[in-house]
């Protein structure tokens, strides 16, 4: 991880956290119990910075100077605000299109999809402020650039986001395996929300049953599935080529 990106110690994090830099996490080392370390906790916890308490090993591991425990990593994107990207959508009389991703934890499966997302039109990204990819400069690197372009959105909770998009109108489709319908019988020519989950265990159960249809790609061969940012791709220029009316 570039070292640039990082801010080391105590108050020098407290500082970056008071003048709004867009921070992608703050590590704390266990078992610090001072009354500045829990001064940042608190101040973290109210500006809804995403933190984690990780072992002294570990913190280490991530940096060689004299870190007092403490490092924060600087996003390297300005993150959207969702409401304001949908609106202006729909102020422009067009259909928002919006990628969720439900913990997609590979890097390279995280930049490959915003890259595919530039190309396709997404409008917003929507990520959640824990279990998903950093976006760090790697990010940046392994999306070639395309995170420049896609609006990023940081959101608490997935679940009511996605339940506010189907409110603001939005159609949620999910790609899973689990659907009996294929995506190319998705009628896609309106407000859509793509919702994506992770290679390991899928869309998460409670994501699921928001979601207004399940849809999967049909496979011909003996694997069962793609890799997730493959999937996509695919379900991305679905919706290209029917707004194209093609």
């Amino acid at each position: 991880m570039d070292k640039k990106e990082m801010i080391y110690g105590t108050r020098a994090v407290m500082e970056a956290i008071r003048a709004g830099r867009q921070i992608e996490r703050v590590f704390v080392q266990s078992g610090l119990k001072n009354e500045l370390t829990q001064e940042l906790l608190a101040l973290a916890r109210k500006s809804h910075v995403p933190l984690a308490v990780i072992p002294q090993e570990k913190i280490n591991r991530m940096s060689t100077k004299n870190h007092q425990g403490v490092i924060c990593v600087l996003s390297a994107v300005q993150y959207a605000n969702l409401d304001h990207v949908v609106q202006g959508v729909f102020e422009q009389g067009r259909d928002p299109f919006v990628i969720v991703l439900d913990r997609i934890t590979d890097m390279r499966n995280f930049g490959a999809i915003v890259r595919t997302a530039e190309g396709a039109g997404v409008d917003v990204i929507v990520v959640p402020e824990k279990g998903n990819a950093p976006v760090t400069a790697d990010a940046m690197k392994t999306s070639a650039g395309a995170l420049n372009f896609v609006p990023v959105a940081r959101v608490r909770n997935l679940k009511e986001t996605v339940r506010d998009l189907r409110q603001r109108g939005l159609q949620v489709i999910a790609v899973t395996e689990k659907a009996q319908e294929t995506l190319f019988e998705v009628d896609f020519r309106m407000p859509t929300v793509l919702l994506l989950g992770s290679e390991e265990d899928g869309i998460s159960p409670e994501l699921l049953r928001e979601a207004d249809r399940l849809a999967l790609i049909p496979m011909k061969g003996k694997i069962e599935s793609l890799n997730v940012s493959v999937s996509a791709g695919i379900a991305m220029y679905e919706f290209v080529r029917q707004k194209a009316g093609r």
